[in-house]
């Protein structure tokens, strides 16, 4: 596992001990990488369940003002350390070691607005993509997100999520191999009122 471009390229990465963990490969991540590339510069980004940190250490390498880090298991949390300690990245971060709500709670009472949001729960956990695109697209977790925001779902590509959550709608789904991303967007107003 490396970091593909940016500041940090090709500078590798640890993924966390034992088999809880499922880092995004390389492949993926690039994908990734390329459709949100215009978006990255100068971004707010939250890597939710975040294993190795990898998706938002990419999103340093490239350029994203800040990164937020959640997960709360303790191997993921020392290998998101480790990483960002091995890339010598001693800013423009902070992790939150107990877990997506936790994180998304105190970014609302801070007031922050993300642009992009990438969340890669265990892929057999569906009420964790439940729970959590529900609340982003929630009247409670729409503060959250920027007017352009984009919300960025890895998941199984035979388990497809919802088209919508809330005020969150799909606008694109990208497949490759067993995984896939699910793109999502806020719904313009009329369409979310309904």
């Amino acid at each position: 596992m490396r970091v593909i471009a940016g500041e940090y390229r090709s500078r590798p990465l640890s993924a966390p001990r034992g088999t809880k963990t499922r880092p995004t490969s390389d492949r993926l991540r690039e994908t990734l990488f390329n459709v949100i590339a215009p978006h990255i510069a100068g971004a707010h980004f939250a890597d939710l369940y975040a294993g190795s940190g990898a998706v938002g250490i990419e999103a340093l390498s490239r350029g994203a003002q800040r990164v937020w880090f959640a997960d709360n298991a303790t191997p993921a949390i020392k290998a998101i350390r480790e990483n960002l300690a091995a890339l010598e990245i001693n800013a423009r971060f902070s992790i939150e070691n107990r877990g997506t709500a936790v994180l998304l709670d105190a970014l609302i009472k801070n007031g922050t607005k993300l642009d992009l949001i990438f969340l890669d729960p265990p892929y057999e956990s569906h009420t964790e993509y439940v729970r959590t695109l529900g609340f982003l697209g929630s009247a409670k977790g729409r503060p959250l997100l920027a007017e352009d925001a984009r919300v960025i779902a890895e998941h199984r590509s035979k388990d497809p999520l919802e088209e919508r959550y809330g005020a969150l709608q799909r606008v694109r789904v990208l497949k490759q191999g067993d995984a896939a991303l699910s793109f999502y967007a806020l719904a313009p107003e009329s369409e979310s009122a309904g």
